[in-house]
């Protein structure tokens, strides 16, 4: 089942007399860098070059050349005292009324843009994995919700995600691109077992996780060298998920510690490049 998101084409059937802002120079430091944009209308906006007083400028001048029906000019901004905003570079935006083509050049922009998104697969609907999928689709990823239980899934009310109602929920580790990551957390351990020892037989897995305390990690351990013959994939596992440097078992906590290690692993990685684990020491990651 797709996503119900709001995206580019919802914007500009509302707003179809707008200015698209683009950072066009990016020099020391600067909230954003070059590619970022925004689309500003006479009522709304839509993305952001950063915020803080450069933006409100940037919206200020956009907004007041739709008031005149002129073409706003470029702008190249000092981030200093004199604006209020600390940053020390400077920035170059860029003006351009909306039309046709461009509209149809940003849309197919933003598809190619989500069609290359990471993606993360939570299996299981239960409330950590509610809590995970919707810290996760703040974030830039492709956003996977799977569970084996109809009523659980269809209860989650995530937006911007998508979601897989499945008997074999191994089938859709097997199915998922390269570079993709996969965080277990169903309602039954041996469930939890077949997932994840799929998804640690794939070399281009971004991130593998599964929730646990030590007593299912040593458990797990056993059972895939006993049942898998593979006892070499356990190295790749991160378990627990989110650490245990917090001791708080509350389903929104553990999710934003996990939303963290897996959106810092799945944005830095490479298929065919070592990824660092998030918990790995600083001396390991650099013996690597």
């Amino acid at each position: 089942m797709a996503a119900r998101r709001e995206d580019i084409r919802d914007f500009l059937r509302r707003e179809p007399d707008c200015v698209l802002v683009e950072v066009t120079g990016a020099a020391g430091s600067t909230p954003r860098d070059t590619d970022a944009w925004m689309l500003v209308a006479a009522e709304g906006l839509f993305g952001t070059i950063g915020g803080g007083q450069l933006e409100y400028m940037a919206i200020d001048h956009a907004r007041r050349s739709l008031r005149q029906g002129v073409p706003a000019e470029a702008m190249n901004v000092p981030l200093g005292p004199e604006i209020g905003q600390c940053c020390g570079g400077r920035v170059g935006l860029s003006f351009t009324a909306m039309n046709t083509e461009l509209a149809t050049f940003l849309i197919a922009r933003s598809d190619r843009d989500m069609a290359a998104r990471p993606h993360v697969y939570v299996f299981g609907a239960g409330h950590v994995g509610d809590a995970l999928a919707m810290a996760l689709s703040l974030v830039p990823l492709r956003v996977v919700l799977v569970d084996t239980r109809e009523d659980e899934l269809s209860a989650s009310t995530v937006p911007g995600i998508e979601t897989c109602l499945t008997a074999m929920p191994e089938a859709v580790v097997r199915d998922a691109p390269a570079g993709s990551s996969f965080v277990v957390l169903t309602h039954d351990h041996a469930l939890d077992f077949l997932i994840t020892a799929e998804a640690l037989r794939r070399d281009d897995a971004a991130y593998v996780g599964m929730i646990g305390s030590k007593t299912k990690r040593a458990t797990f351990k056993n059972w895939l060298s006993r049942e898998i013959g593979r006892p070499e994939l356990f190295g790749r596992l991160i378990c627990p998920i989110g650490g245990t440097a917090v001791k708080d078992k509350r389903p929104a906590v553990i999710a934003a510690l996990a939303a963290a290690e897996v959106m810092t692993v799945a944005l830095n990685y490479r298929v065919g490049e070592a990824v660092i684990p998030a918990r790995k020491s600083r001396a390991a990651a650099a013996a690597l």
